[in-house]
């Protein structure tokens, strides 16, 4: 029987406080991303906030695989973590994602409190692949002009790298997620809607 290679996961959570609550709620997430780093397979956390003065986060973590990211949600030591934010945290919704793949698949958001979900079908390959394209050949053109105009004395190989750091969490955090959102009624076979008459 052949075995799925593993993916990691990234798992979002919006959560709510009240902003006068601001320096506790940074506080408490710091210190829950202190114990998610004691464990195998952490590849990372962060937050944002909606807007300034806003009560909303979004609290991302990452982990290698579903087994990793399993022993960090089953712990004491984030259950503990959870609880010592009642009263002051409220969680709203849950989304995962597992590798680039996750941009593709429909939005599924569940309560905290259910169980996960399989997520619905993923579209065809070559229809990822063309949005990729859509996606990275003008961020790419762009980066390319732009270095060359601004930076040619640098030589290629540092001019690449520049290029990936800026492009890659651009693509990732930014331009996938709203051409994915744009062009999801293609990807997954629904009729084109219509805008505004």
């Amino acid at each position: 029987m052949t075995r799925t290679p593993s993916m990691p996961v990234t798992v979002s959570v919006a959560r709510r406080t009240d902003p006068a609550r601001t320096p506790e709620m940074v506080a408490w997430m710091r210190a829950g991303t202190a114990l998610a780093e004691a464990f195998p397979g952490f590849l990372g956390a962060g937050w944002i906030r909606s807007a300034p003065g806003s009560g909303e986060w979004h609290m991302l973590y990452r982990f290698a695989d579903d087994e990793t990211l399993r022993r960090w949600e089953e712990s004491p030591q984030r259950h503990w973590w959870l609880a010592s934010a009642q009263g002051v945290v409220e969680h709203t919704q849950v989304e995962r994602r597992t590798g680039v793949e996750g941009w593709f698949s429909r939005q599924v958001v569940e309560p905290v409190s259910a169980e996960p979900t399989a997520p619905p079908p993923s579209p065809p390959r070559w229809k990822q692949a063309v949005t990729i394209w859509l996606a990275f050949f003008p961020l790419s053109l762009t980066a390319t002009l732009l270095t060359g105009r601004l930076i040619p004395d640098v030589p290629v190989p540092a001019r690449v790298l520049i290029m990936t750091l800026t492009l890659t969490p651009l693509m990732t955090y930014v331009v996938l997620p709203r051409i994915t959102q744009a062009l999801g009624w293609w990807l997954h076979g629904r009729p084109r809607p219509r805008g505004p008459r």
